[in-house]
């Protein structure tokens, strides 16, 4: 499914990571398994900080990626566009947190008139399929309310779920964007029976001990476009009007991407 340039450019960086013995420092570096752009661009022990209630991630800086055999989290940015078909919609780089994002593919329902396939395309149980992990170093307990920065084009490409240390609470399960379509919009609202587009603050994570917690997201609908993710103790917090807070971490320098306004579209 990987284009031609694609291609040579992983053989170009087989050679190059020969001459350094493949080493873990990543940074876009990846060892030649035939996955390309879903494999991990950060090494497993980085973790982000907490600081007085918040903590803020690039949905590109995961360090794991499980259940990918029939849908994944591919990433995108300047340099590098996964081709798939199907997959409807062009590419969002522009306007994107450190200049690449997430999309859930291959993308095959992105409106009511295409069909649903539980498990393929769709699934509401969390943590089913296409789980990304991020490591988050918490100074704070207590309940923190989940933002993500999502991309909406369609009515069936804006769900997702989130969970911690290998559990998906209620309170965690079907993220929901209805507002904002056709821009990266910050959201934290959970769709209910009642209320197809979402209840604000009733997504959120319970963290009992400080400490290392490992954060996970799992796909709920397929073409889901995922920039970067917040939580916060503030059950007020002001949805941000761009790219939102800051993210630190124990690493010395994590992969950034090129903000280009010129990229080549994937069909």
């Amino acid at each position: 499914m990987k284009n031609a340039t694609h291609y040579f450019y992983l053989l170009r960086v087989s050679a190059a990571m020969l001459s350094v013995g493949c080493l873990t420092t990543l940074v876009f570096l990846r060892c030649a398994n035939g996955q390309g752009n879903l494999d991990p661009v950060v090494e497993a022990s980085t973790h982000f900080h907490e600081v007085d209630g918040l903590v803020a991630v690039e949905a590109e800086h995961f360090f794991k990626q499980q259940l990918k055999d029939v849908r994944a989290f591919y990433m995108t940015h300047s340099k590098e566009v996964p081709k798939f078909d199907p997959d409807g919609d062009p590419i969002h780089v522009n306007g994107a947190s450190n200049g690449a994002y997430l999309e859930i593919l291959p993308d095959s329902r992105r409106n009511h008139g295409e069909k649903l396939v539980q498990g393929v395309n769709f699934t509401n149980k969390p943590g089913k399929a296409a789980v990304v992990s991020y490591r988050v170093n918490f100074t704070n307990v207590g309940r923190y309310y989940v933002w993500v920065r999502a991309f909406s084009t369609g009515s069936e490409d804006n769900g997702l779920h989130v969970g911690i240390d290998g559990m998906w609470p209620e309170s965690g399960q079907r993220m929901q964007w209805c507002e904002g379509k056709n821009q990266w919009r910050w959201e934290s609202k959970q769709r209910t029976q009642e209320v197809h587009c979402g209840v604000p603050h009733q997504i959120f994570l319970d963290v009992a001990t400080a400490g290392v917690h490992t954060i996970h997201f799992s796909m709920r609908e397929d073409g889901f476009e995922f920039d970067k993710w917040l939580m916060t103790t503030d059950r007020d917090f002001q949805r941000p009007a761009d790219m939102g807070p800051v993210s630190t971490s124990n690493a010395d320098d994590l992969p950034a991407f090129e903000l280009s306004q010129a990229v080549a579209p994937n069909h």
